[in-house]
């Protein structure tokens, strides 16, 4: 591919001054791969855990034996990945239904969750009559972070204690972004939260939305004290090699309360038939220290470069990472189109599609989405989207190799640059 001697400096000039950042996130994926190898010794992982079962799954080893991996390296009591888990979303919803009844509160301590989950929920109306949480009797309250940065540990607190709080029996945090303009958590920061909410409500679960974060730092929530943490396969722990799926890991409890939402009350984690998935998220945890510390390679160039041209960009380039997801404020909505084209043009799938703003299902705004991925909506892959809506900010992650996700970087500074130029303040 063929770019401008300005954009070939400037990358030059990140891959030199990025070189230290880079050294210390591939020494968390030398310590993460360790993990990963340690437990599949400890479990003995053998060609036997890749054959398929069918009908009912009955004494799947494979299916168990899994399930025993993402336990450790989520530093959990128990999990369980599934193949037919459709997304995040879904795997979210499982929790949440399999931990809540009818008269509980739900209280999210991050503010406002991720678009998807409203209908879930049932906030606003969303998911009225379709079987929302509200649906259920199940109430909702939320507790903004402060300053966008941290929870608000003294606002936790007051309402834990107060005669409503008696009523919550999970309280949520959402360790990234999501669509927000609000710091993603490191593992540290759900620790103190976790141990702050237990001190006041110890019968409390406490649930974390792990999406993007998994194997960026060498713990997790359930090591931390959270009751569970969800996760989606075609995210981080999926290796972009897992081709659908998610997880639950956590408390025995949780995770017992929750698999009867995945199947039947009392059968819970004991059937499943696993089709011949087995192998590809074996392979894919495998690859997933390494594959995400490419992804965190790639969004730490994508802050040099955009930096450099002028945009406003969270997390900053030498700033650390609990989660592979950069932002850059395009500040119109042709910016914003024009960061997804670039992205496009430098996928390896569908390099010639020109995306365009669509009714998403799901979310409040028309969405637009570069997505050239081998697996459809993989955001480990290289693929960006945001919201058509003020600042217009870009919503970056991904790259299973960083150099192919700095091809896409460059990609999308060119379109930029040929659509909008430089902004002249950062």
């Amino acid at each position: 591919m063929i770019f401008s001697e300005e954009l070939l400096k400037l990358a030059a000039a990140a891959d030199r001054d990025l070189r230290p950042t880079f050294e210390k996130i591939e020494a968390t994926v030398r310590e993460n791969t360790a993990r990963v190898m340690e437990s599949f010794a400890a479990h003995r992982v053998d060609a036997a855990c890749f054959a398929p079962s069918t009908g009912y799954g009955y004494d799947d080893r494979g299916r168990e034996v899994l399930d025993g991996v993402f336990a450790d390296l989520m530093g959990a009591e128990a999990a369980f990945a599934r193949h037919n888990i459709v997304n995040g979303t879904h795997a979210l919803t499982i929790g949440l239904f399999g931990l809540l009844r009818p008269g509980d509160i739900l209280l999210s301590v991050t503010g406002k969750p991720y678009d998807t989950l409203e209908e879930t929920i049932g906030i606003g109306g969303n998911g009225a009559g379709k079987g929302s949480l509200a649906d259920f009797g199940v109430l909702y309250r939320q507790i903004e972070m402060k300053d966008g940065k941290t929870p608000d540990g003294a606002a936790i607190a007051a309402f834990l204690s107060s005669p409503e709080g008696e009523r919550v029996r999970v309280c949520f945090l959402q360790r990234s972004k999501g669509y927000l303009a609000r710091r993603t958590l490191s593992v540290r920061e759900i620790g103190e939260t976790v141990s702050l909410i237990k001190s006041v409500r110890p019968d409390v679960f406490v649930v974390v939305d792990n999406c993007y974060g998994e194997f960026c730092e060498t713990a997790e929530p359930p090591a931390v004290g959270a009751d569970l943490a969800i996760g989606s396969l075609i995210k981080n722990p999926g290796g972009g090699i897992a081709e659908s799926g998610g997880y639950l890991a956590g408390t025995k409890r949780a995770v017992e309360l929750a698999s009867y939402r995945l199947t039947t009350p009392g059968l819970g984690l004991e059937v499943g038939a696993t089709l011949g998935q087995n192998k590809e998220m074996f392979r894919g945890v495998f690859y997933a220290p390494h594959t995400v510390g490419e992804a965190l390679k790639t969004a730490h160039f994508a802050a040099y470069v955009f930096a450099s041209l002028g945009y406003a960009v969270e997390p900053a380039a030498f700033e650390t990472r609990s989660d592979i997801i950069q932002t850059v404020t395009m500040g119109s909505p042709e910016g914003l189109c024009a960061f997804c084209r670039g992205i496009q043009k430098g996928s390896p799938v569908d390099a010639y599609v020109t995306p365009e703003p669509w009714d998403m299902p799901g979310y409040r705004d028309p969405v637009i989405m570069a997505a050239g991925t081998f697996v459809q909506g993989a955001s480990i892959e290289l693929s960006a989207d945001g919201p058509l809506r003020a600042p217009y900010t870009a919503f970056f992650q991904g790259g299973i190799t960083f150099e192919s996700g700095r091809i896409g970087i460059l990609c999308a500074a060119e379109e930029v640059l040929k659509s909008c130029g430089k902004k002249t303040a950062k």
